[in-house]
């Protein structure tokens, strides 16, 4: 199947302790590029998370956002730090007896102390986070893939047309351009009859003019070519697949065989229809720049 290089997906997952969204969106690139925005705390993951997209995306400009909202209750827990609560009870007594003072330590006052007592935030357990984002990362990837297939299969229907058109226009160069050959022979006996004013016509010599004029306005090897390539491209938009770059190579081709039937183009009919040809040819670039 032939995809489009735009697309979006989202997918959302909420439960009693969280809530997470995952958003996708592309556009163009000449190559794989991902931009991951997601709070710091998620951070973690992100190798994670590029790693396991590598196998949705093949080309394209793609914006992920991820959002996160805590709904459990707080995971902070009380820190006691005896080796420092220690060292204040010691320091303190040794300064009670070293001036006469009253030791009036209680456990509330040693608390007050710094780093006695701290709050610390229990880690999230980070396997079950995972599956959780890698849940909705599934999702929110499948739905991205399938938006981005269906934009792919209405391009390849309308490349598709566009080369039954081209096609048609082959046709007309190739059975055209004989007839330009016949006409120019008829002009030119016409011409040499009217300057030799009923004096012999030298056969071969009109023969070999012909021969020259044929060989230079002759569009064979360029018309074979192009119609070569126009089947070539239908056939892989058939097979499907990340064929974006190929297609744009085949079409560079394309473009520079209608380059060369235009130059040598002797008939406004055949130039017009080149000239169609490169239209086309243009046209049929531009939508394969938006193929994965």
């Amino acid at each position: 199947m032939i995809k489009s290089m735009t697309g979006f997906g989202r997918s959302e997952s909420v439960t009693k302790d969280r809530k997470i969204v995952i958003e996708m969106k592309s556009v163009n690139h000449s190559y794989c590029d991902m931009n991951i925005k997601m709070p710091k705390k998620l951070n973690f993951f992100e190798v994670g998370i590029r790693n396991y997209l590598k196998k949705y995306i093949g080309r394209g400009k793609v914006d992920i956002f991820i959002t996160y909202e805590d709904y459990s209750e707080n995971k902070s827990c009380v820190k006691y730090n005896q080796e420092i609560a220690a060292e204040y009870v010691k320091y303190l007594g040794q300064m009670a007896d070293e001036f006469e003072l009253r030791n009036d330590l209680s456990p509330v006052s040693l608390g007050r102390f710094p780093d006695v007592l701290t709050l610390e935030e229990q880690p999230e357990d980070e396997e079950e986070l995972w599956k959780e984002i890698e849940k909705v990362l599934d999702d929110a990837a499948n739905r991205f893939v399938e938006s981005r297939t269906k934009e792919g299969e209405a391009l390849k229907n309308d490349l598709l047309e566009m080369f039954d058109g081209m096609l048609c226009m082959v046709d007309y160069i190739e059975n055209t351009s004989p007839l330009l050959v016949d006409s120019y022979k008829e002009k030119l006996e016409a011409k040499v009859k009217e300057l030799l004013d009923g004096a012999t016509i030298d056969e071969n010599r009109i023969a070999t003019e012909v021969v020259i004029y044929a060989d230079k306005i002759c569009v064979d090897e360029e018309t074979v070519r192009l119609r070569s390539h126009i089947e070539n491209t239908k056939a892989i938009l058939m097979e499907g697949g990340n064929v974006g770059r190929k297609l744009d190579f085949i079409a560079q081709e394309m473009n520079r065989e209608a380059n060369t039937i235009l130059s040598k183009a002797n008939s406004l009919d055949i130039s017009n229809k080149a000239i169609d040809l490169k239209t086309e040819i243009e046209k049929v670039r531009e939508q394969i720049q938006n193929i994965e």
